[in-house]
């Protein structure tokens, strides 16, 4: 039997809790994913795969985007970014990290490089 890896029932609650507290740079860049407005692409927020909460995920095509505040940039941070971006490779996702100020102040530069992460490349009309 395959073991469930994705929105596992022990996190639902803190899924919740981070869906209803999105920082201002992730409710900003989610207003441009959400609805498939990325290349017809779904997008899920705050989706869990293991012990680890997504910002956002978009399950056809595999990649993890983190928009990274100021606790990512100590060594515990760090560390704990390395590990976790090391088992969502295990499961053949690709990790995308951008700092929060880019999606404010690069916003079509976080686009470009989401739509280059895409593997298949579709385009809508």
């Amino acid at each position: 039997m395959a073991v469930k890896i994705h929105n596992i029932k022990n996190l639902k609650v803190n899924r919740k809790k981070l869906r209803n507290n999105l920082t201002p740079a992730e409710a900003k860049l989610w207003s441009l994913l959400k609805e498939s407005q990325i290349e017809d692409r779904k997008f899920r927020r705050q989706h869990s795969v293991g012990p680890y909460v997504l910002d956002f995920y978009c399950p056809s095509e595999k990649p993890c985007i983190e928009l990274d505040g100021v606790a990512h940039f100590t060594d515990s941070g760090y560390e704990y970014d390395t590990a976790r971006t090391e088992y969502l490779t295990a499961f053949n996702i690709r990790v995308i990290r951008f700092e929060n100020k880019d999606v404010f102040e690069n916003t079509e530069g976080v686009l470009k490089v989401i739509k280059e992460n895409f593997l298949s490349k579709q385009t809508t009309p």
